[in-house]
């Protein structure tokens, strides 16, 4: 379970974070809450711990766009930090405002760079912690319970094990599709 907390927390607020799985991560974890033999904690714990990591997470990238932030900006593309997804986040942050932070939840990539972008664009923080806890309880549970429910079909349980692989190589596939635009791009 702290493997799973410590992944959102990366994921919402750390740079690193932006090629984690989220999403799936956490379908996987109300998967394996509901077949019972892998995670035995209760339903609600499960929900509250990873709320409470992706509300830290957030919280994090907000307040490390607050004090470098502007310099991320002037920063030149390196092998982790790619100016096309600060710029995607920033447009989703133009676009929604501050219901950006509890939308961008639900987009992989700028779920991980709009809470730097509201740092550093100087969003009142009273308002930042209201809709990051919004966000963070939202996505934390509403994708955990999802996964939960399923778990609980008698034929998605009796094969968990080949679901659980489905789930990891889907996850996959867009980091895949994303290498070879690259790729393609370069050439």
């Amino acid at each position: 379970m702290l493997g799973v907390l410590a992944i959102v927390f990366a994921e919402s607020g750390l740079l690193i974070g932006f090629f984690l799985p989220g999403d799936s991560l956490l379908f996987t974890t109300g998967l394996l809450v509901a077949d019972g033999r892998y995670l035995h904690q209760p339903l609600w714990l499960v929900c509250l711990l990873v709320s409470v990591a992706a509300f830290a997470g957030d919280q994090f990238g907000y307040l490390f766009g607050r004090r470098v932030g502007s310099a991320l900006f002037r920063r030149p593309n390196s092998r982790l930090f790619k100016q096309e997804h600060l710029a995607k986040a920033q447009e989703f942050f133009a676009r929604y405002g501050a219901r950006s932070i509890v939308l961008a939840r639900f987009v992989p990539v700028v779920r991980t760079f709009t809470p730097i972008v509201a740092g550093t664009s100087g969003m009142h923080y009273r308002t930042f912690v209201l809709y990051n806890a919004v966000g963070g309880a939202l996505w934390g549970t509403g994708v955990t319970v999802l996964g939960y429910f399923l778990g609980q079909i008698a034929f998605v349980k009796s094969n968990i094990e080949l679901i659980l692989i489905g789930v990891v190589v889907l996850s996959v596939v867009p980091i895949g599709v994303e290498l070879l635009r690259a790729r393609s791009r370069r050439r």
